[in-house]
């Protein structure tokens, strides 16, 4: 599947996302709240892949300033409706892939359940990475699809479905492609669930290392 029809995919099914939460979404309230603990007090928050607005609400009680995308027209407008409201929040539509941030300038950076979708794996995390400030935070809650014998026959079921995920990744695999791309983990644990969620908390190194 071709990028564009990989968005055209989003835009389409943003307004059934959270209709299939229903089914999928059992581990999201408690991966949402470990991941607003892990962020609580961050000043600037990046967040990719905000979906309809699932994590963000757990996150923009907590920070100073979140700025909330989607590389999915409709998913940010789903987000903006659910909490457009809330003066720390900015809604925009951005691809992780071409993040136009300078350097170094989020004290976190959330990429919630987009991992497993991105086609350049290496290249997303590079770019994460590179606006993270030294010592910044990477949380990382990611549906593990390979995780169980039930988790891999629910994959197969939703790639009969055309959802555009390009790998499967179990807790283990998920935590070393993170350390792959020079982030260091401090937390990985399991939320269980017919998904069941990755939670993976990883921080940019402080100073000597290369961007």
């Amino acid at each position: 599947m071709s990028k564009d029809a990989e968005r055209g995919f989003w835009e389409q099914n943003a307004s059934r996302y959270d209709a299939s939460m229903l089914l999928l979404g059992g581990p999201i309230p408690k991966a949402a709240q470990l991941t607003a603990n892990a962020v609580r007090g961050a000043g600037r928050v990046l967040e990719v892949a905000c979906g309809t607005g699932l994590f963000t609400e757990a996150l923009a009680p907590v920070v100073g300033e979140l700025v909330a995308t989607d590389y999915a027209e409709a998913m940010v407008q789903r987000t903006q409706a659910r909490l457009g409201d809330l003066t720390n929040v900015r809604f925009m539509r951005r691809d992780v892939m071409a993040l136009d941030d300078s350097d170094g300038v989020f004290d976190a950076v959330v990429a919630s359940n987009v991992l497993h979708l991105l086609p350049d794996l290496v290249g997303g995390l590079a770019a994460i990475r590179r606006v993270l400030r030294p010592g910044g935070l990477l949380i990382a809650p990611t549906y593990c699809h390979d995780q169980t014998a039930l988790s891999r026959l629910a994959s197969s079921v939703l790639g009969v479905l055309s959802l555009p995920a390009h790998r499967r990744f179990s807790l283990a695999s998920l935590g070393a492609a993170v350390e792959a791309a020079n982030l260091t983990v401090s937390q990985s644990e399991l939320v269980p669930g017919l998904l069941p969620i990755g939670f993976v908390l990883a921080a940019r190194p402080l100073g000597g290392d290369s961007t």
